[in-house]
């Protein structure tokens, strides 16, 4: 297998231009929105007294954690000796990065009053999940940003395995943390399971290798650059084998409520119940999320295709969001247990189900950070050299000489 020559893209073309300009305005509609909902205040938006978390953090939720998975290509080379994935590193590093700022945005504007995140950044309670997870942020940046340094400056590419190791280390602590974030919450049935960690971690590899791929696919169609049928198939079969872990810790999780009497109320509402949840389930991720990637990933008919296997990472996407709704979201609207076997009702909503309709500032908002990280990796590979000049079998497939 022959090294990888590494090259900025042109970006001197009108669809270039286009393409980062419509992000720009997409990011500066985001900006505005946080700006009216800021000013206005939050009753502008669809959330209230019970829904606190809103369509923004579904947004951010999705991205911070894609950002985790978005790693995990470079992670196959440095940390578990994959030679293939190896040119594929540098982009992977620059992704993990962008998607979480591109997250983090979000999060930030969507506090209210964005000053605040100065006592967040200074004053800490160990005791908050929220506290941990500004340590895990931070150090994500610095981390993966040691790792990037590593593998593209030629004298430090000794330290790139070693950086390699810890940054693979603190992404699963970075989405642990995450993922705790809901597990911890013990008031909320919905939430109240261990099992959401190593979910949202499993969720990580799917939702960031299809914002990888399409990137790296849609990059190279309108580069002109060659990318072989050995290293999409690799992929689309990786993307696949994530798809099927996450149905599996679904699964699971929505086993074990079941399990248990006291969820059976919160687990009728999301899995039959007469409401967008039980829809955006059923259809959005299980059929649309789920069974259509799947397919799309291992049927021989959609085999090393770069527009089937961009469909699929579309449709994992699509059906990630829709799981990330249905636990911000859902595991919101459902009412809290106060009183274990009793009925309770109150001026205050108390055992009352909740509605939630997002507005469109909510939704500019997400769209928002969306695009500032795909604008910053668009304009990132312009600058810098993150990109391989080709991705041809004879440069990733290690059997490539010995088929002739």
């Amino acid at each position: 297998m022959k090294p990888a020559t590494f090259r900025e893209i042109t970006g001197n073309s009108k669809g270039y231009y286009i393409l980062l300009s419509l992000l720009g305005l997409t990011v500066a509609a985001g900006l505005g929105s946080a700006w009216y909902m800021e000013h206005n205040g939050h009753w502008v938006t669809g959330m209230n007294n019970q829904i606190v978390w809103g369509m923004p953090h579904v947004f951010a939720v999705f991205l911070i954690v894609a950002a985790s998975g978005a790693l995990n290509v470079a992670s196959m080379s440095s940390v578990f000796g994959k030679t293939s994935y190896k040119p594929l590193a540098p982009l992977s590093g620059l992704m993990a990065i962008t998607l979480l700022m591109g997250g983090l945005m979000i999060l930030v504007l969507d506090l209210g009053r964005p000053d605040r995140l100065i006592v967040a950044m200074t004053t800490y309670n160990f005791k908050s999940i929220f506290a941990w997870n500004m340590i895990l942020y931070n150090g994500f940046f610095l981390i993966v940003g040691i790792y990037l340094w590593t593998m593209m400056q030629r004298n430090l590419n000794q330290y790139s395995k070693t950086a390699g190791f810890f940054a693979f280390l603190w992404r699963l602590a970075l989405t642990t943390g995450t993922g705790s974030i809901f597990g911890f919450i013990i008031a909320r049935q919905f939430y109240d399971a261990a099992i959401i960690a190593p979910m949202f971690i499993v969720m990580s590899f799917a939702f960031g290798l299809a914002f990888f791929l399409i990137f790296l696919l849609a990059t190279y169609q309108w580069t002109g650059r060659e990318i072989g049928r050995y290293l999409i198939n690799r992929l689309q079969k990786l993307l696949g084998l994530f798809v099927a872990a996450v149905l599996l810790f679904v699964v699971i999780f929505h086993l074990t409520n079941l399990y248990a009497i006291q969820h059976h109320g919160v687990e009728d509402f999301i899995l039959s119940g007469d409401n967008i949840y039980s829809g955006l389930f059923w259809v959005g991720y299980v059929l649309l999320g789920t069974l259509c990637p799947l397919v799309i990933c291992y049927a021989p008919a959609f085999r090393a295709s770069i527009g089937w296997t961009a469909a699929a990472a579309i449709l994992v996407i699509a059906g990630g969001l829709s799981q990330m709704y249905i636990i911000i979201i859902g595991g919101q609207a459902f009412p809290i247990d106060l009183f274990p076997g009793k009925e309770v009702s109150s001026s205050f909503f108390d055992g009352v189900i909740v509605t939630y309709s997002p507005t469109t500032p909510e939704i500019m908002l997400g769209l928002g950070g969306v695009a500032l990280a795909f604008a910053a990796t668009l304009f990132a590979v312009k600058i810098l050299r993150f990109l391989p000049l080709s991705l041809a079998d004879a440069k990733v497939d290690p059997h490539h000489s010995a088929q002739g």
